[in-house]
């Protein structure tokens, strides 16, 4: 089964392209270090430059997470790992804002959120090609009805907005909700939004066709710029496509698990780091 578009275009490998996956992986997690320096730090001046280094990270991230979709030897683990990391980084901001209070941030910080629903619609792309190829109609009509589950699932968060404008729900009732519903990932509360995952789907229909993710990305961001051309540094995601060009199509090795811990661990210390000398 392929999820690719055949464009007739085959993809070349230069040897100018010296950076593998974990290369890659690597880059935008210093990169998120930084940004997330600016998150803890804003309400006292963070420089905004901080933020900026942050733009691509989502992109590069993404860029990486189609390829590995694509090439994960079972995506039913691959989507399971990714959904109880997300479920693990809800409650652990949770818990680390209630035993550790900071009224200057606040964590919404869960991309693993953001990557388990850009892999379901991968996930459903792959189902539909699967069905136009092999000319099952049922499987076509299987991938369309299952892209609007990450849609109705933000039926609970928006059920628990109506009752939390009810002032007789207490406020520790009314956090305890906002988090049960979190756990259900949807299209509403992803951390990055609806765009991102746009992004991130693309990337993996267009996984062999370099110059086209490389455009699309551009594309979006000139979007965005031109929506929106003072006060959002947004735009400048498309400053990805320098990895995303350097990119030579090796995996490395890995660190998986590195990067599943480093996440709520980098948070979590920049947070409790916040709250002792950020005032």
């Amino acid at each position: 089964m392929s999820s690719e578009i055949n464009l007739n275009i085959k993809p070349s490998k230069h040897k100018w392209q010296v950076l593998n996956a974990t290369n890659i992986k690597l880059i935008a997690v210093v990169l998120m270090f930084f940004d997330h320096i600016h998150q803890m730090w804003a309400h006292v001046g963070a420089p905004i430059w901080l933020n900026i280094l942050g733009r691509p990270v989502f992109p590069m991230f993404l860029f990486i997470a189609a390829e590995s979709f694509y090439h994960t030897r079972s995506k039913k683990k691959y989507l399971k790992r990714i959904l109880f990391a997300s479920w693990g980084m809800t409650i652990f901001t949770f818990l680390l804002q209630r035993i550790v209070p900071n009224e200057n941030v606040v964590l919404m910080n869960n991309a693993f959120s953001t990557f388990f629903i850009t892999s379901l619609y991968m996930l459903f792309w792959d189902w539909f090609v699967d069905g136009v190829k092999n000319k099952k109609p049922k499987k076509i009509v299987k991938a369309i009805l299952f892209g609007f589950i990450p849609i109705f699932s933000a039926i609970p968060f928006i059920t628990v907005g109506i009752l939390v404008a009810n002032e007789s729900i207490s406020g520790f009732t009314t956090k305890i909700l906002v988090m049960i519903s979190m756990l259900i990932p949807n299209i509403l509360t992803i951390e990055g939004g609806l765009l991102i995952v746009i992004i991130g789907v693309l990337f993996y229909i267009f996984r062999k066709y370099r110059i086209i993710q490389i455009s699309l990305l551009i594309l979006f961001s000139a979007i965005i710029y031109v929506l929106n051309p003072t006060g959002n540094v947004q735009w400048l995601m498309f400053l990805a496509i320098i990895p995303m060009a350097l990119y030579n199509g090796e995996r490395g090795i890995g660190m998986k698990n590195f990067f599943y811990i480093f996440y709520p661990a980098h948070i979590g210390f920049l947070y409790i780091l916040s709250t002792l000398i950020g005032k």
